[in-house]
Formats: C-alpha cells, sequence, structure tokens
C-alpha cells in the first residue's frame, strides 16, 4: 500500500482526489491529509470516510488530528509554511514507511483576492512548496503531483485556439494567483534540473495545469462550499437557484461568441480528481519516471457563460436569474485546453458531460444549502 501526501487535502478538488485515491482499484493508496483549514473544513474527511466506507474516522479532542480505524486516512492540522509542524508531520510516518509521494494542493486561490494582497499569496504559495520541497528532498519523497492552474498561460496571442502544454507561460499573466503558480512551476522545473546535474536520485514531478473545476460528487455529500461570496460562476449560479443569491451577473455580453458572453473549458471535479490518480500511476511506473511532466486537464470543450447558466436551469427545473454588467478587466473571450497530451501520455480523459456537472452540483447544493456547516 502506498501512503500519499495530500496538502490542502479538506479543500474542493482536495477532498475530492482523496475521494478518488481511497477508491483507486488498480493501487491501493492510504492518505495523509496536511491542512490549516484557513479556506477549508474537516468535515469533508467525514464525507470521504462515509463515501469510501472506512470506519470510524474521528478527530482528536481539539480537531487538529484524525484517523479511521484502518489508518488508511489521517488529518493533521498543519499549515505548510509551518517548518517545524511539517517536519513532524515526516518524522511521525517515516517509520512506518514513509511517503510514496505528494499531492500539493495547499495555497490560497482566489484571483481576486491576490490582486488586493499579493505579497501574502508570494509568502503562502511559494513559501509553502519551498518548505514541502525541502522535507521531501530530506526524508527521501521524490514523487510529487503539484497543483497549477491554467491561469500561467496568461493571455493567449490567438483567443480561439486551445492551448498546448508548450505555449508560452509566464509572459501576460494579469494576476498575481497565477504569477505565483508560475513561479512555483518554474521552481520545480530548476529543481529537477538541479538533481540530474549534481547525479542524485532523480525527482519525478508531475504538473496539472487545470481549467475550469465544477459540479461536485454524485452521491450529493461533497461538493465546492466557498467561503464568503464564489469566486468561481458554478457556485454562484447554484447559490442562486437555491435562493441564497438574488442574481447572477453576467459580466460582458458583447464578446466575441455566438451569444456574447466568454466560453471557458468546464471539467467535472470527479474527472479532474481521477487526473490526479493517473498522474501519480504515470509517475511511479510510466515512461514519466524520473522526468518533469506538464499536462493540461480540461476537456477541449468550451461552454459559455450563458450556456453554463441555461445548463444549470435545466438541472434545477426553472430559469436561473440573471443581469447582465460590465465586462471585468482582465476576462479574455475564449479559454480552453488541448488536453490530448494527458490522453497520449497518461491515459486519461474526461468522461462526465455538462448535464452530470450541473446535476451533481444542484444535488450538492440541495442536500448542503449552507454547504459543510451542520444546521
Amino acid at each position: 500500500m502506498q501512503r500519499i501526501l495530500v496538502t490542502g487535502g479538506c479543500g474542493y478538488i482536495g477532498s475530492h482526489t482523496l475521494v478518488s485515491l481511497l477508491s483507486s482499484t488498480s493501487t491501493t493508496y492510504s492518505v495523509v491529509v496536511i491542512d490549516n483549514l484557513a479556506n477549508s473544513s474537516c468535515e469533508s474527511l467525514h464525507r470521504v470516510a462515509d463515501i469510501c466506507s472506512l470506519s470510524n474516522f474521528t478527530l482528536n479532542a481539539d480537531g487538529t488530528a484524525g484517523q479511521d480505524s484502518n489508518g488508511r486516512l489521517s488529518f493533521r492540522k498543519v499549515d505548510c509554511c509551518n517548518e517545524p509542524a511539517l517536519r513532524a508531520v515526516f518524522d511521525e510516518f517515516k517509520s512506518q514507511g514513509g511517503f510514496s509521494a505528494a499531492i500539493h494542493f495547499a495555497g490560497l486561490k482566489a484571483v481576486g483576492e491576490s490582486k488586493l494582497i499579493p505579497l501574502k499569496y508570494y509568502e503562502v504559495n511559494i513559501g509553502a512548496t519551498w518548505t514541502l520541497l525541502n522535507l521531501m528532498e530530506e526524508y527521501d519523497c521524490r514523487h510529487i503531483v503539484f497543483s497549477s492552474s491554467a491561469t500561467v498561460y496568461g493571455v493567449a496571442k490567438d483567443e480561439k485556439a486551445k492551448l498546448k502544454e508548450s505555449d508560452e507561460v509566464g509572459v501576460t499573466i494579469t494576476n498575481c494567483y497565477g504569477r505565483t503558480k508560475y513561479m512555483i512551476e518554474q521552481i520545480l522545473t530548476d529543481f529537477h534540473v538541479s538533481q540530474s546535474l549534481e547525479n542524485k536520485k532523480e525527482w519525478s514531478i508531475a504538473i496539472l495545469r487545470y481549467f475550469n473545476p465544477a459540479g461536485a460528487h454524485p452521491s450529493g455529500k461533497m461538493g465546492e462550499d466557498p467561503d464568503g461570496v464564489p469566486n468561481n460562476l458554478m457556485p454562484f449560479v447554484a447559490q442562486v437557484a437555491v435562493g441564497r443569491r438574488p442574481h447572477v451577473t453576467i459580466f460582458g455580453n458583447d464578446y466575441d461568441t455566438l451569444d456574447g458572453t466568454g466560453i471557458r473549458d468546464y471539467l467535472h471535479v470527479m474527472d479532474l480528481a481521477d487526473g490526479h490518480v493517473a498522474a501519480l500511476r504515470h509517475l511511479d511506473g510510466g515512461k514519466g519516471n524520473t522526468k518533469l511532466n506538464v499536462f493540461n486537464l480540461g476537456t477541449g470543450t468550451g461552454y459559455s457563460v450563458i450556456d453554463m447558466i441555461e445548463a444549470m436551469g435545466k438541472a434545477v427545473g426553472k430559469p436561473i436569474p440573471n443581469v447582465i454588467g460590465p465586462r471585468r478587466p482582465g476576462d479574455v473571450t475564449i479559454y480552453m485546453a488541448d488536453p490530448t497530451r494527458a490522453k497520449e501520455e497518461m491515459g486519461w480523459e474526461a468522461t462526465r458531460n455538462l448535464d452530470d456537472m450541473c446535476n451533481d452540483l444542484w444535488r450538492w447544493q440541495t442536500l448542503n444549502p449552507n454547504g459543510y456547516l451542520k444546521e
């Protein structure tokens, strides 16, 4: 059984990835989740344990640690920027064989907020990665899957072309969040090169650039639970549908698209979660071993803002109230992935469609109108 360290594992994408890991039939995984709970909830772990039929997942009295009865799901409340606390986790599990790999989600992620507090984003996102890599090297854990973002591409020269991994990155990024992701990609690249130059045991690294995750676990027990006003379109639409907000504002209807609204590549969060497991398998024994691999995770299909609102209305059974507002600075017309490399090299492709995204999201929202908050 492989033990995987998952940083930021209580969050939206991290928690769904836990389900994919613990449900894997090709490889048996146990996971150790690290999260400081700054913008997530431990309740997601109870839901993971329920979905994966793990018995007696319990937290200690102060909520700083937890585990199920078989030790397949463990939790430690730790900030990845806190080197002594993170080191203690590596020490704790060293006697049990250590970690086979890490999946690194931990970090701040709000594009708009990153423009207001850029120093905090650099401190947290880059600092957490620096601390993690140093400890992984020291404790001989040399497989890492990094949660990057399509924002590293910035504003494409041809907005209507699907973005490829070989396209230019870092030059036209429009926000601090995207720049931190780009800088971390460069750190991982430089670090990987240095290992080969020094004839050290090489690392296996997968950088996953994903586009627009949406949806929820099909059980309705897990989903996106934003703190405050949602930053992403679909959780906002869902909150309007359930009556928590009056309407959706469409930012601009004068783009060069069929309906005048921007187009994005949305993928189901469970497809994205499965992509992380595929990346682990690829690093573990495939041709990606001891290499640095970059993959787009998207569907290659674009939907407009109006498409998404209408699809959600279909799932809900009634139209979603919306109003037209001005464009937001920095928004582009079309942003879509070319996911060919992920399919060809690690056998991953999105299998769930737009209806699945909306139906699963609506199931989550109706069963959990206030998110993970207990009534």
